[in-house]
Parts: C-alpha cells; sequence; structure tokens
C-alpha cells in the first residue's frame, strides 16, 4: 500500500530525528536478538536507512535516498548495509532502489560472517532479490584467478556494481551452498545457469552444495545439482562424509533413494569414523 502525502511527510520527519530516537534503540534491541549476541556495537548501529529497508518502506527509502543524508553503503553494529538488510527479507523494491544508486557497493561483505548481499539473499530464498544481481549490469570477470580477489580489490577494479556470483563467506559457503542447504530450488537454477558459479565447490568443511542439500533432506535441489555432469555424487567432505551418508545419518529417505538411483555411488563408503551408512542408519534407528 503507497503512502499518502502526509504519511509521507510525518514519516520522513520523524526518520529525520531517528538516530537519536528511542525507537532506534528499541528496534536494534530486536536485531540483536536476530543475530543471537548482546555484544553487537551500540554506537549509532541502525540509521533510518536500515530501518526501512529492514521493514521494505520503498516510498520512504526511496526519499532518503534522494536526500543523499545518509551513506547507502554504512555498515550497522551487526556489519550489514541497508541492502543486505532489503535482501535478507525479501524487499525487492528497496533492493532495487539501493542497486540503482551510483554509488552502491553491490558486492560489500558483511564484517560478522563475510557474507555478501546476494549470499544474504540467496540463503533466506528471495529469488527476485537474487534476479536483481544476474543484469548485464553487474560485471563478472570470467578470470579464476580474479574472482578470489576481495570484493573490496573488484570493486575497484571493475567499479561499485561488479558482483561475485560465487564468492564465499567466512565459512567458505557460497551464494549456491547457501540455496542449497536450505533447499531454495528456484535459485539453485538460477545461478547454475551462470558460468561463473561453481557448482561442486566445498566450503571450509569440505562440504559441497550437494552435500549441504543431501544433509538437510531437500530432495529437489538434490536433483537439480545431481543433473551437472561437474558435480560430483560421491563426493566425501574432510570427515570423509559423502552426500549419500549424510542423508542416511540423518534419515532423509527421498535423498537417499535419489542418490541410489545412480550407478556412481559407493553405498559402503566409510567416513573418518569407519562408520558406512548402513550402520549410521542402525545406529539413528532409521528404518
Amino acid at each position: 500500500m503507497e503512502l499518502s502525502d502526509r504519511s509521507r511527510y510525518l514519516t520522513l520527519d520523524l526518520l529525520n530525528q531517528y538516530d537519536e530516537h528511542i525507537s532506534a534503540e528499541l528496534l536494534w534491541e530486536l536485531v540483536k536478538e536476530q543475530f543471537f549476541t548482546s555484544h553487537l556495537s551500540c554506537m549509532k548501529p541502525f540509521s533510518a536507512l536500515h530501518c526501512v529497508s529492514y521493514f521494505g518502506i520503498a516510498d520512504v527509502a526511496n526519499d532518503l535516498i534522494r536526500s543523499k543524508k545518509w551513506d547507502v553503503n554504512h555498515r550497522d553494529g551487526a556489519g550489514l548495509t541497508p541492502l543486505m538488510w532489503a535482501a535478507r527479507y525479501g524487499n525487492e523494491e528497496v533492493a532495487s532502489l539501493l542497486l540503482r544508486h551510483k554509488h552502491i557497493q553491490s558486492d560489500m561483505p558483511d564484517t560478522k560472517y563475510g557474507r555478501t548481499t546476494l549470499s544474504w539473499a540467496a540463503g533466506s530464498g528471495h529469488e527476485g532479490v537474487v534476479r536483481l544481481f544476474l543484469g548485464p549490469q553487474f560485471i563478472n570477470p570470467g578470470s579464476i584467478g580474479r574472482q578470489r580477489r576481495a570484493p573490496e580489490v573488484m570493486s575497484l577494479l571493475f567499479g561499485s556494481k561488479y558482483v561475485n556470483l560465487d564468492w564465499p563467506d567466512d565459512g567458505g559457503q557460497t551464494p549456491l551452498s547457501w540455496a542449497a542447504c536450505n533447499g531454495h530450488g528456484g535459485i539453485i537454477k538460477l545461478l547454475l545457469e551462470r558460468k561463473d558459479v561453481s557448482p561442486d565447490r566445498p566450503n571450509n568443511s569440505g562440504k559441497t552444495p550437494l552435500s549441504w542439500a543431501a544433509l538437510n533432506g531437500h530432495d529437489e535441489a538434490v536433483k537439480v545439482l545431481l543433473e551437472r555432469g561437474d558435480v560430483n555424487p560421491d563426493r566425501p567432505d574432510y570427515s570423509r562424509k559423502t552426500p549419500l551418508l549424510w542423508a542416511t545419518l540423518n534419515g532423509h529417505d527421498g535423498s537417499v533413494k535419489i542418490l541410489l538411483d545412480r550407478n556412481d555411488i559407493s553405498p559402503n563408503t566409510s567416513d573418518n569414523d569407519g562408520k558406512q551408512p548402513p550402520l549410521w542408519a542402525a545406529l539413528n534407528g532409521h528404518d
């Protein structure tokens, strides 16, 4: 619902004083609870632009952006920018407004987890926001060597609209890995259409996107990933657990059946503890 002119005027009047307002402190307490920590910075943690991006109030966001009073790339006490909040909660219209800003740093990672805006959108299942990052205005260099440089460096080299679709966070998880982990099949398909996305890239513990999908029992995600010829269906992580072993361990019958239909799966591979899928199924009571 669009705001009336009167409502917008009153809203902007409030937000011009927002940084020092008690409501900013109260909202920040809510945000801290979402991050499960009380150790976040309390110094001007949540600006007015962060607030409207969080709630997805596009009309007001547009007014705030045009006023140039707030830095569109400012990180709050949680290390997130307004764009990240919009992406995390699927506020597509606000995200689109921010991405059109000429100074937006679209690939800036947060300071807590090292996740980019695309990572937050992909992990949260907001397909519309993910599509915003797949347009021709975002530069994706083909060189693997270039892709490994920090986002801040790449933004300097290629401009503020640069986005690395395969950038890993501090745990080594890429946007594709987050989408697979949470079972967002539509986003997985979108990302796999791009040549600059690695479909079998492991994270810091050796888990690939397929491992995450199988571990959490996301059958559709497992199917989509297995359609790729460059995904190893039997790749173990650093604990020697394969996707099949993870699916078996957690009792995900559908994913187990999908994997066992392949002729390139080893059903009796042992992990580092010497346990095989049938033993894990028995130990955990998965009939």
